[in-house]
């Protein structure tokens, strides 16, 4: 997977809808897709970022993207309601979810760790997903060929001291992740769930996670394309329900 090697409009005709698209992996993501053919809806917090992979895309010849900024800390079960009736009305389904966007919080001990923190920790990277992929569900059943990907992390699959409501949150993640398999695997086997653990890699939570680390021995979000790539294409149809690494370790 982590060697795949996509073939021209693998994507074309689709629609993404790609969180945390604003920076980091999700703006990877985002571009990767459009470049592949997609036509990527855009979510995060920050509009001028949003704005920046947007003039990008554009810049490049590629789909013509939408933006949908919104703020998971504060996002309430309608907005999300809202979103997915505006995705309906001006797409008519959704080919794909990448779940990307999340918080690190604080590295401390359980004993120590902030109850608030914890709570946003939680909300954004957990139950939002949740949220959004309840409204999305419904645009997921219209597509022929559907895929769900979790962005999680090592410490999602075996828990790490200090780590806290970031640790716990990806295990929430996977479990989501593992559920919804389940759930959606019906007699038209056409939506894939499965989560994706990055690994080490050069991104601002990365440098804050790990401040004494050199970032140039880590592999960039560019690096990682293949296994995105792989997992939102057809070529990964059947598979779903498992927990993968894009690095390949």
């Amino acid at each position: 997977m982590h060697t795949y090697q996509a073939p021209e409009g693998l994507l074309k005709d689709r629609i993404i809808l790609v969180t945390g698209a604003g920076d980091g992996i999700g703006r990877v993501a985002a571009k990767t897709y459009a470049a592949y053919g997609a036509t990527v809806i855009l979510l995060g917090r920050t509009i001028s970022k949003l704005e920046s992979v947007y003039d990008e895309i554009e810049a490049a010849g590629h789909p013509k993207p939408a933006i949908v900024p919104m703020n998971l800390e504060g996002a309430a079960v309608k907005d999300y309601e809202e979103m997915a009736m505006t995705i309906e009305d001006n797409f008519g389904k959704l080919d794909g979810l990448l779940h990307n966007a999340g918080i690190l919080g604080t590295r401390s001990p359980v004993e120590l760790y902030d109850p608030e923190t914890w709570n946003k920790v939680m909300h954004v990277n957990a139950t939002a997903p949740f949220l959004l992929t309840r409204a999305a569900i419904p645009l997921l059943r219209k597509a022929d060929d559907a895929s769900v990907i979790f962005t999680s992390s090592g410490v999602g699959r075996k828990a790490k001291a200090y780590w806290g409501a970031y640790a716990v949150s990806k295990f929430a993640m996977e479990g989501l992740s593992q559920l919804l398999a389940d759930e959606l695997d019906d007699e038209r086997h056409n939506i894939r769930v499965n989560s994706l653990n990055p690994g080490a890699t050069r991104t601002n939570m990365r440098a804050h996670a790990y401040p004494a680390e050199n970032p140039m021995h880590n592999p960039t979000p560019e690096d990682l394309m293949p296994s995105y790539l792989y997992l939102m294409g057809p070529d990964s149809r059947g598979v779903t329900g498992q927990q993968l690494n894009a690095q390949g370790k």
